[in-house]
């Protein structure tokens, strides 16, 4: 097995006509497939913020600093666009990381437009924008800057605990109702997390790093993504309740769905991830999206149909209130306070 790496093969990127293949063990020095190491590339893209079209992630913008992620999440639907970039969602997704370093003067670009009208932009819609080699490049660092800079709403998808690192500015952002941060957490269980999602943090100190953003009145929720049934939707109860206590102000899941080429990745991960109960597991996402390892349908392919998503649903709500009972809800985003210009830097003052 390839230590430390979710994915354990690569898989045809069905853009390409041609794929490398190991076939002859004499050219072993030549193949680059054992090669543990991540490679980094430049892009630079003319546009960042990009509008979502899915009616189903709850986000009207996102902005992804990176493609690709280190975290090597086996289950990550971000898989399938590392395709568009001419890599696989197999082990290319984890070892092949593109950034864009010029991000945040896009951003800072994109709110001088006269025609923009502030609505929330979601870091991390697609991969992780707090990922590794953030605590090197930060990049994301660099966008919250422009966001607070220009008193712009904006919301965090994130699993890594490098995100305390900005809670100097994430704390101002705060204050002023211009931050929603939602925190991933999916499972207590080291020996699951471990196989899920080899580059994480631990829960423990997942659970802490909650406790930290919040104690400072940043508003956390957690994200419970995804819930993966026979191996961690059990731990919907004790996962809510470990986040309420943490500080966390709310919860949500997703159910996993394997679309595109992840299930060819999925399926060979569980059968040696876990080989006493990976035709279960199989089963019961088959159940839960119709008999197939994926359904596209908006409105039930992050949510789920028949009998177990029901039971998964329930239980969820359950725990929900029973958790997070008297919290206030809390109010939207401001978008009142944006600094609207066309003049640049010197515009803000």
């Amino acid at each position: 097995m390839f230590k430390g790496r979710g994915a354990q093969i690569q898989v045809k990127n069905k853009f390409l006509a041609h794929e490398y293949v190991q076939e002859h063990i004499e050219g072993i020095d030549e193949f680059d497939e054992a090669a543990p190491g991540t490679k980094y590339i430049k892009i630079f893209p003319k546009t960042i913020v990009n509008k979502v079209e899915s009616p189903d992630v709850g986000m009207d913008y996102s902005l992804n600093p990176y493609q690709g992620c280190e975290h090597g999440c086996i289950y990550c639907y971000a898989r399938n666009s590392h395709e568009y970039w001419g890599y696989n969602a197999g082990l290319d997704f984890e070892r092949v990381i593109l950034y864009k370093p010029n991000a945040a003067q896009l951003l800072e670009k994109h709110f001088q437009n006269p025609r923009w009208n502030p609505r929330t932009i979601v870091l991390s819609g697609n991969t992780d924008c707090y990922q590794p080699i953030e605590r090197k490049l930060k990049i994301t660092r660099s966008l919250l800057e422009v966001f607070l800079k220009y008193k712009h709403p904006v919301g965090l998808i994130t699993k890594n605990v490098i995100i305390t690192r900005d809670i100097d500015l994430l704390g101002p952002l705060a204050d002023l109702n211009l931050v929603g941060l939602h925190f991933s957490l999916t499972s207590l269980d080291e020996k699951v997390r471990r196989k899920l999602e080899p580059r994480t943090a631990t829960a423990k100190q997942k659970l802490k790093t909650i406790e930290k953003l919040s104690q400072r009145g940043i508003p956390v929720s957690i994200m419970i993504g995804p819930v993966i049934p026979g191996l961690n939707d059990h731990e919907i109860p004790a996962l809510i309740k470990a986040a309420a206590n943490a500080g966390a102000r709310g919860a949500g899941f997703t159910m996993v769905r394997l679309n595109g080429q992840i299930g060819e990745v999925f399926e060979n991960w569980v059968q040696q991830a876990f080989p006493d109960r990976a035709e279960k597991i199989l089963s019961q996402i088959k159940g839960a999206h119709g008999g197939k390892l994926n359904d596209s349908r908006f409105g039930k392919r992050m949510r789920g149909d028949g009998r177990i998503v029901q039971s998964i649903h329930r239980m969820f709500e359950l725990s929900k209130a029973k958790c997070f009972t008297g919290i206030p809800h809390r109010p939207p985003l401001r978008t009142d306070l944006f600094v609207k210009t066309n003049k640049g830097q010197m515009g803000l003052f």
